[in-house]
């Protein structure tokens, strides 16, 4: 029964409608959120401030990774570990001094020659050129160019940059004594790394430090060889030619290949100038054999040496050379692939699901968790140190595990992804 107290429905006259309160929304964000805010901005902050630190770090992680292997080989063979390094630090000192003897010398006198004969030069151009009709107006452009005043600011900011080599020197030989320490006691550097880590994250943590010593070793060992390769086919090439100074520019042709794209620029440059006095002839024979050379060294040797060890695609490799060059010069260029190739692999060993790939893998997680368990029942109560060795120990049995069944089916999978042979 309808109440008698209250209008009905339709008597209720329509009027104007009363504003809804507005609608308060409330964001509540944890401690926890702030913190890692702030600590990702100080951390940001630091590497700003210290890039210069990071980067000596870095170069010094490269050289571990790459002499480690040597470290070992002389520790099976009976010899201290610190002993080992002591060798590997001599020889390297020995064999450096030795090139920069071998090379420097030469090549600053001959750069002192052509700035001294650089304005004869110019002037028996300028009257190669009057001499015909059809090239008389460049005479003039060369005449105006102001290319003497060029060469003299040449000579000038040559001395200017030596101040700056003194410092790239001294910040490289910061981060070699840096590496030989690490080298020296590596096992105590490899604990404090798992100290800092949660133990359900050390057996991933020795498969990535594996890794990242075959990449970085076969990278470094591989430039090498591509080095030594362009080294040896200059001084070859220059010899033939009769060119002076040939041994010189042959040692700094294979020391500019260490930088991509343009150390092919840097070894060929000196080597064509050498040629151009003997003859103009010999010079662009040089030069046409030089980058036939580089043709070949990029489209075929480069890609064997280097396609097992990085596994990165042509796209990734040039993608990752132009950051690293942008970034950071030459240093940038030099670290991109290794440090590309490391990326992709610390992605791929933290299952790190990326947006375009919608597989799941169940029997890696589930050999993942089963890996934890076991490693976790052998290190309870071990030692950070102790602890890395068992991690380690993990890590190698898993990759012979996965090299064996790669024998017997070239398609399987591990879990560590698809099995190779470094």
């Amino acid at each position: 029964m309808p109440d008698a107290t209250r209008p009905a429905d339709t008597d209720v006259l329509p009027g104007p409608r009363r504003p809804r309160p507005p609608r308060v929304v409330h964001f509540e964000i944890s401690l926890r959120t702030i913190g890692l805010v702030l600590a990702t901005m100080a951390a940001v902050w630091l590497f700003i401030r210290l890039w210069t630190v990071v980067l000596m770090v870095i170069f010094a992680l490269v050289l571990v990774g790459t002499l480690n292997p040597l470290v070992g080989a002389l520790e099976r063979r009976g010899l201290r570990r610190g002993w080992a390094v002591l060798l590997i630090l001599l020889g390297s000192l020995i064999v450096t001094s030795l090139l920069a003897l071998l090379t420097l010398p030469p090549l600053f006198d001959q750069l002192l020659e052509l700035l001294e004969a650089a304005p004869a030069k110019r002037d028996l151009l300028i009257e190669w050129l009057l001499q015909r009709p059809l090239t008389a107006p460049l005479a003039e452009l060369v005449r105006d160019s102001g290319s003497g005043e060029a060469f003299t600011a040449l000579g000038s900011s040559l001395l200017d940059y030596s101040s700056q080599g003194a410092l790239v020197i001294g910040y490289a030989a910061t981060s070699v004594m840096l590496a030989f320490y690490i080298l020296a006691d590596i096992q105590r550097a490899r604990g404090s790394i798992y100290t800092i880590m949660p133990r359900r994250y050390h057996v991933r943590l020795a498969r990535i430090l594996i890794e990242l010593e075959i990449i970085v070793g076969g990278y470094v060992r591989g430039q090498l060889i591509t080095s030594a390769a362009i080294a040896l086919f200059t001084l070859g090439l220059l010899s033939i030619c009769q060119v002076p100074n040939a041994l010189p520019l042959a040692v700094f042709a294979g020391l500019t290949d260490v930088i991509p794209f343009v150390g092919g620029l840097l070894a060929t440059a000196p080597a064509v100038l050498g040629a151009m006095s003997v003859s103009t002839t010999v010079a662009l024979i040089v030069l046409a054999t030089m980058i036939m050379y580089q043709e070949f060294e990029s489209r075929i040797l480069v890609p064997r040496i280097y396609g097992r060890v990085l596994r990165l695609s042509a796209a990734t490799v040039i993608l990752a050379l132009l950051i690293g060059g942008t970034l950071l010069g030459i240093l940038g260029a030099f670290l991109a692939l290794p440090l590309a190739a490391g990326l992709m692999m610390v992605l791929r060993e933290l299952r790190v699901e990326m947006p375009g790939d919608d597989r799941h893998d169940l029997d890696l997680h589930a050999r993942d968790a089963q890996d934890e368990r076991t490693y976790q029942q052998l290190s309870a109560g071990a030692r950070p140190q102790e602890a890395a060795e068992i991690a380690a120990d993990m890590a190698r049995a898993s990759r012979e595990v996965a090299a064996l069944e790669t024998a017997i089916d070239p398609k399987a999978t591990t879990k560590s992804g698809p099995a190779r042979t470094v």
